[in-house]
């Protein structure tokens, strides 16, 4: 028998600039990791709380999210980070709760400019797709 348990994951990424468009295609590629590498289904979601920066007003990313399949039962927030004058701009960070078996291990996401936030956590550009 497997046992699971309740994870946190933590992500983030950056946009191009302010617009649909870019925090769209933004969002997407960050959740798509975040199900790859952790191979997870919307069902093991039990919430996602994304912040941006306050340059980004375009849309929100849990708006975004509901546009996936299964991600609409996925209970989500979005709130402006916390502005720190000399913090990355034009960024999208994420702290999912999910279920995953306790042998499970867990990739944290961390793309394009973002990965300066936390190196110890990236996976070196060959590792991925």
């Amino acid at each position: 028998m497997v046992e699971w348990r309740m994870r946190a994951i933590r992500g983030a990424t950056t946009v191009s600039e302010n617009t649909v468009e870019a925090m769209q295609e933004s969002v997407m590629e960050l959740l798509d990791e975040l199900e790859k590498r952790n191979q997870l289904h919307p069902s093991d979601i039990i919430s996602i709380t994304f912040t941006v920066t306050q340059d980004l007003d375009a849309t929100f990313p849990a708006a975004i999210a509901r546009q996936r399949p299964h991600w609409d039962t996925v209970a989500m927030l979005d709130v402006q980070q916390m502005h720190v004058e000399s913090s990355l701009k034009h960024c999208i960070r994420f702290l999912v709760h999910v279920y995953l078996p306790v042998s499970a291990p867990v990739s944290h996401i961390y793309l394009r400019q973002a990965q300066k936030l936390r190196p110890d956590w990236c996976l070196p550009l060959a590792h991925r797709d």
